[in-house]
């Protein structure tokens, strides 16, 4: 019987530390560490590998790259990248790298649990595997996923969500939204919220100075960080800041940060129709420490999307000191806590409103400040790395465990 199987057989049942019994080979998806290009799933991925490589130096990890990779992202010596080809940029690749290429490589490894964060896994492995699904987008708005990808997603996410051991998920919100769509029994997908990083601070008078004067011509402005995209609700934004000028009168601007291009044809009517677009300054993809400092100059953190499965954003704004607006829909009002002005996203009066106030009265912002901190401390990646490792640790004992057993 191997070594692992008769470890757990030996301590099954006992109250002993599971990790100390076992020195585990795990293998790990890790397609979306790709540097300046994080998203949230890539942040998280981040954030919680580097601690677990360093953290637990007796496990192997193995990670599975789709391209070259950044020696930044090999966090320890413990960390052994592979690369998997063919590099998936483009969705007919998805069948052959996750179900040829990627089951092949998990073979040759012959990992204890394999973890894959971007929501796909392989069928074609006999490797017990823990899925982070964060969101529902090709659920919930198909139209925005290209024909290629909605068809392969709407085929497998349900297959990928049977198959998986454990799944993960960003709030409970997109965990009862999992089980109901795809039949899953809830007790099997598990919460792991995401954080701010500790680079995510208030910065000093000065600095905010400096910032207005290089983004704005020093004037204030309220902040949306995201892609331009129908489901973030641009077009009901712009509509409600159009408003907010009206009413005010004042000289505050909005700044769109993220890809700047108006691909939708709905969202660029609205904004050519507006009558205050002189006053909206796009940037494009920005790094985390420009981020920082435009959160931390800023009169408020909008973000108001018809639907969202996470809210990193939310959070780092909070831990930068930056009032927020948000949308009451989806998993936001759970991850904003008292930290938001909460609004419905389809009313734009009230969205407007809600600049108004936050924009006006000076302690509403401070009570929104200081709740936003309160609010974060909840969220450690600490803790959500810990919850990672101990969810990869429960599916390996329990595989091993019904093995032993056959």
């Amino acid at each position: 019987m191997p070594e692992k199987l008769l470890l757990a057989k030996k301590y099954a049942g006992t109250k002993q530390n599971f990790k100390t019994q076992l020195f585990l080979k795990i293998a790990v998806n890790t397609r979306f560490l790709i540097p300046d290009r994080l998203t949230d799933v890539g942040k998280f991925t981040h954030e919680v590998l580097r601690r677990l490589a360093v953290k637990y130096p007796e496990h192997e990890f193995y990670f599975l790259f789709d391209r070259a990779f950044d020696p930044q992202y090999i966090y320890s010596v413990n960390v052994k990248p592979v690369v998997v080809y063919p590099s998936v940029r483009h969705p007919v690749l998805y069948y052959w790298w996750y179900q040829v290429s990627l089951a092949r490589a998990l073979q040759k490894i012959k990992p204890d649990v394999f973890l894959s964060t971007d929501g796909m896994t392989t069928l074609n492995a006999r490797v017990p595997r823990v899925t982070v699904m964060s969101d529902l987008v090709v659920e919930h708005f198909p139209q925005e996923v290209d024909y290629l990808s909605r068809k392969y997603l709407k085929n497998y996410n349900p297959r990928f969500a049977q198959i998986s051991a454990k799944i993960i998920t960003f709030s409970a919100f997109t965990r009862q939204e999992i089980s109901r769509l795809y039949k899953i029994n809830s007790g099997k997908i598990e919460v792991v919220a995401p954080a701010a990083g500790e680079e995510f601070r208030k910065i000093d008078f000065g600095r905010q100075v400096a910032v207005r004067q290089k983004y704005t011509n020093g004037e204030a402005y309220f902040i949306s960080v995201g892609a331009l995209q129908p489901r973030q609700n641009i077009a009901n934004l712009f509509r409600a800041f159009d408003l907010f000028k009206e009413k005010t009168g004042s000289e505050v601007k909005l700044l769109i940060a993220g890809n700047n291009k108006l691909k939708s044809r709905g969202i660029k009517q609205v904004y050519k129709q507006m009558r205050f677009k002189s006053e909206v300054v796009f940037t494009d993809r920005v790094k985390d420490a420009e981020l920082i400092e435009l959160y931390g100059a800023a009169v408020a953190a909008v973000y108001v999307p018809l639907r969202a499965d996470a809210g990193i954003s939310v959070i780092e704004a909070q831990k930068c000191g930056c009032p927020v607006v948000a949308a009451a829909t989806g998993a936001l009002p759970e991850v904003a806590g008292a930290g938001a002005l909460l609004v419905n996203p389809v009313a734009i009066e009230e969205i407007s409103e809600a600049l108004i106030q936050v924009y006006h009265d000076l302690e509403v912002r401070s009570r929104l400040v200081q709740a936003g901190f309160r609010n974060t401390e909840k969220f450690s990646w600490d803790k959500s790395a810990e919850k990672v490792m101990r969810l990869l640790e429960e599916t390996v004992k329990t595989q091993a465990t019904s093995r032993a057993h056959l």
